[in-house]
């Protein structure tokens, strides 16, 4: 009886967070949506009296109403790739791993197992990495997500604002989610901050529009310095090869840590994320490349495989 209470308040209190989880996306589509009304409607159709201004100033708006949404979505909703099946263990494997007491004799099984592989990332103490929970091998650069309960291929983060992990699958449109947040909100300060001066000025009568420009040029304004800086560091480690989580923990290879180990020079850093295909670069359609490639310390490149 006492277990089955558990198993219920278990189960509720999962599903209360993944309900949550959802808070902060349902906080940016209310604010987006109420830009847009704010923009198509108070400022466009009411405030401004040109025609011509009119018809230019919201088919660039939608143009780029329509790249900042569809990044979003993607971001959203395409989920985390996941190391193939190769670096499960066996049942077989399984099985002796965790009937096997002596964490040395464990230690000394991976490491046979990981010679199978293409895996030349260790642990901090030089151990094969391996996810208990997965019950995997980590492929380089592969992370466990607590949140999403997966081990996650090149995992960068979980961003709330998503609610999605980010990484392999969708780092490419996580990026262009973030530029395209800070064209919208640079687009939208420049447009409207005329009006903001006018309406400061007295010079346009002060109705229920005026609240809705002068809130809109404070919030575009505020998510604009938010946004680049965020866009900047992840442009920093996109040049490097990076992810965020190797920012703060130097990858340590079979040689020893290495903090530019994924580092293939500028260009293939940016193909690596957004793929050999240029004419795809801005556009948020997959480009499927190699999850990871570590430079060894001898300066050839090797693949990492999911």
């Amino acid at each position: 009886m006492r277990r089955g209470w558990k198993m219920a308040l278990s189960g509720g209190l999962r599903c209360c967070r993944q309900v949550l989880s959802w808070v902060p996306v349902l906080v940016i589509v209310l604010v987006v949506l109420w830009s847009y009304y704010a923009y198509v409607f108070e400022l466009c159709l009411v405030t401004v009296l040109s025609p011509a201004e009119k018809v230019v100033y919201l088919i660039l708006y939608h143009a780029i109403f329509v790249f900042f949404a569809w990044t979003y979505w993607k971001s959203i909703f395409t989920l985390p790739q996941q190391p193939n099946q190769k670096f499960h263990l066996s049942y077989t494997d399984k099985e002796r791993y965790e009937n096997e007491e002596r964490p040395e004799v464990q230690k000394q099984m991976l490491v046979e197992m990981a010679k199978k592989l293409p895996v030349y990332t260790r642990t901090g103490s030089g151990a094969v990495r391996f996810c208990d929970r997965c019950h995997l091998i980590k492929p380089d650069r592969c992370h466990h997500c607590s949140v999403c309960a997966m081990c996650v291929l090149k995992m960068d983060h979980h961003c709330p604002w998503v609610n999605n992990c980010i990484g392999f699958s969708n780092y490419k449109f996580f990026l262009q989610f973030l530029a395209y947040s800070v064209l919208y909100c640079l687009y939208i300060a420049t447009t409207v901050f005329s009006y903001f001066i006018k309406y400061w000025r007295g010079e346009l009568p002060s109705v229920r529009s005026k609240f809705h420009v002068l809130f809109l040029l404070f919030v575009a304004c505020m998510f604009f310095v938010s946004l680049v800086i965020l866009f900047g560091y992840h442009c920093w480690l996109v040049s490097r090869n990076k992810t965020t989580l190797e920012a703060f923990c130097t990858p340590v290879f079979t040689s020893g840590p290495e903090k530019n180990g994924f580092n293939l020079g500028f260009i293939k850093n940016i193909q690596q994320v957004f793929g050999n295909n240029k004419k795809f670069w801005l556009i948020p359609i997959g480009s499927r490349t190699l999850p990871g490639e570590l430079r060894t310390p001898s300066g050839a490149s090797v693949p990492s495989q999911s």
